[in-house]
């Protein structure tokens, strides 16, 4: 099989796949849930992602718009063969899907009116920049696939918080954040994720990365403690109120500069999210 199948299978299997940590935490709310509708929405939740996974179906409508995130050692490297195989990769796993065709017709101001229309095809639903990341084994090369769907998009938030030395302010701000946004997100239990960086790009990098990297059985304390705060919000699965809010969190804290400023970047991801798959080259 060569590089473009595998691309393709990683996007399929991103789309369609319940990660073993994911399956864990459903299965241990389910298990400790004391709310009636709150209960019955876990369960319905988790056989959704039973029947994607034995289907192929994806596990959304809205199929998301793909991201990619490089991991990279310093005794491999990334050819532009390599770049225009990841990318055919994609187009042909969003086609076999099949993906929602999603991509916006017309030159750039077109596309924001939306005045010329849809693509018909799935494919033409480029992936955003690549985001490449040190590795710190020299021979690692694991291209990893998101696949980032509107809702959690349109109540994410990338922002300054003043912190005044203290990390308690800065997590807490975004907490702030995550319960405002899950109470019209919908689609809860979330896994949300967040990143503390220097500038906004950074730290919504840092978010994508939390989101690669995080595992639902190997939580922070930090991570944890989020979890249980947005978790007294008894916000519940698709609001029906409960114990279960989110699964679990994912934060990932990158270099940060003398200042009064850390830039946060929360994502209140839907709860088919992440979706996500690693390709090992």
């Amino acid at each position: 099989m060569d590089i473009i199948d595998k691309v393709s299978d990683s996007i399929i299997k991103a789309s369609t796949n319940l990660s073993v940590d994911k399956e864990n935490a459903l299965k241990l709310a389910i298990e400790n849930e004391t709310n009636e509708n709150a209960l019955w929405a876990l369960e319905q939740i988790l056989e959704n992602y039973k029947v994607a996974q034995k289907t192929k179906f994806p596990l959304c409508d809205d199929t998301g718009i793909p991201h990619v995130v490089i991991e990279l050692g310093s005794n491999r490297e990334i050819t532009s063969d390599l770049i225009s195989q990841i990318n055919e990769g994609i187009y042909q796993g969003l086609n076999k899907l099949p993906a929602r065709p999603m991509a916006v017709k017309g030159n750039p101001i077109e596309k924001i009116e939306q005045s010329k229309g849809l693509f018909d095809d799935p494919g033409l639903m480029k992936p955003a920049s690549f985001l490449i990341d040190n590795a710190d084994n020299p021979d690692t090369l694991n291209i990893h696939f998101l696949l980032q769907g509107g809702g959690p998009e349109i109540r994410a938030k990338t922002y300054r918080v003043y912190h005044k030395r203290s990390f308690e302010i800065v997590i807490n701000e975004a907490i702030g954040w995550l319960n405002d946004s899950l109470k019209l997100l919908g689609c809860t239990p979330s896994i949300p994720a967040i990143g503390i960086g220097r500038t906004h790009y950074e730290a919504s990098s840092l978010m994508l990365k939390a989101m690669v990297y995080g595992n639902l059985d190997n939580m922070s304390n930090e991570e944890r403690y989020i979890t249980q705060k947005l978790n007294e919000t008894q916000i519940g699965p698709l609001g029906f109120g409960g114990d279960t809010t989110v699964l679990g969190a994912f934060l990932k804290i990158g270099n940060q500069r003398a200042s009064g400023v850390r830039i946060v970047s929360v994502r209140p991801s839907c709860f088919v999210e992440p979706r996500k798959a690693t390709l090992i080259l």
